[in-house]
């Protein structure tokens, strides 16, 4: 299965947050029980810009197949990027990684601090 593709954008000093839902073929939800989630955002050179796992930025639903993504304000107020890279990784209890979700960051800078 080719990653899906999904681009966004990071409003810089907010907390910027999204939740997916993984689902099968027939459009039910994966029980993400006993899944990681990894996701890291990169500069277009392959700098490291941030990193998210499963209990630090992540949360995974379980049977619901959410998969819920949060940045703190304090961390994008620390953003400097113009655009960068991402992707999303799950890893089953198996040890089976699925590259399920990649695509380009915007950063909109802020104007009030």
């Amino acid at each position: 299965m080719a990653a899906g593709k999904y681009n966004f954008t990071i409003e810089q000093g907010t907390t910027f947050s999204r939740t997916f839902t993984w689902k099968d073929n027939s459009n039910n939800p994966i029980n993400l029980t006993g899944y990681t989630a990894k996701l890291e955002i990169k500069d277009f050179k392959g700098n490291l810009l941030e990193t998210l796992t499963s209990g630090s930025g992540i949360t995974l639903g379980g049977s619901s197949g959410t998969i819920a993504v949060s940045i703190a304000a304090v961390v994008t107020t620390t953003f400097t990027f113009d655009s960068a890279r991402y992707d999303l990784k799950m890893t089953d209890a198996s040890g089976n990684v699925t590259r399920l979700l990649e695509g380009v960051v915007v950063l909109d800078p802020e104007v009030t601090q």
